[in-house]
């Protein structure tokens, strides 16, 4: 079984997804708030959303308005990220898109407190070096809002599972003739006369 240390790696300062709270003292009640745009990750860094079906594309905007606010037990940080999104409708992969503002609310413990002492590492995460890196958290928000089959419309039709048209352009009377196996001797027999 994999050790899971209860202090995660050092946060980068320098991430788009790192905010100071070193203002807020530990001083329970005391609050800022921030805004920031950062260019949506790629698929080397995962991208935010599901792959493939549903996602912010790569160096998309994410607009971030939080709130970071010392509690007793670490900082709590809420507020919204909001994204664009394209994807494919999973009835008949026209192409998609959306935009969304969805709500952020994470308690990020502080080193040495009873919540950190009393929760696994990856429960709640982490101030580290009076850090906190929102990337996780806004993803999961993220995800949580899609739906996991996207549509164009509610009463998409989809796909002809014969010639894979798609059944909105098709027109009511479409159709493709199937004959029983069992007949094709007779079909034969009846073309060569």
């Amino acid at each position: 079984m994999k050790n899971i240390d209860a202090r995660p790696a050092k946060h980068d300062p320098q991430s788009p997804w790192a905010f100071s709270t070193r203002e807020l003292r530990r001083r329970a009640g005391t609050m800022r708030t921030v805004s920031r745009e950062i260019p949506a990750p790629g698929t080397s860094d995962g991208v935010i959303g599901i792959e493939g079906v549903f996602a912010v594309p790569e160096g998309a905007p994410v607009v971030l308005e939080l709130s970071l606010e010392a509690v007793s037990e670490g900082v709590y940080v809420s507020g919204t990220a909001s994204v664009e999104l394209v994807g494919e409708c999973s009835r008949c992969l026209d192409e998609l898109t959306d935009e969304r503002t969805v709500r952020i609310g994470e308690l990020f413990a502080y080193p040495d407190s009873i919540t950190e002492e009393t929760t696994d590492a990856d429960e709640i995460p982490r101030l580290v070096d009076d850090f906190v890196d929102v990337e996780q958290a806004v993803r999961d928000a993220v995800v949580l809002e899609l739906p996991m089959a996207p549509l164009c419309r509610e009463d998409c039709p989809g796909l002809c599972v014969e010639c894979g048209g798609r059944k909105a352009d098709l027109g009511p009377d479409h159709g493709h003739e199937t004959l029983d196996p069992r007949w094709s001797a007779l079909r034969e027999r009846s073309s060569s006369d």
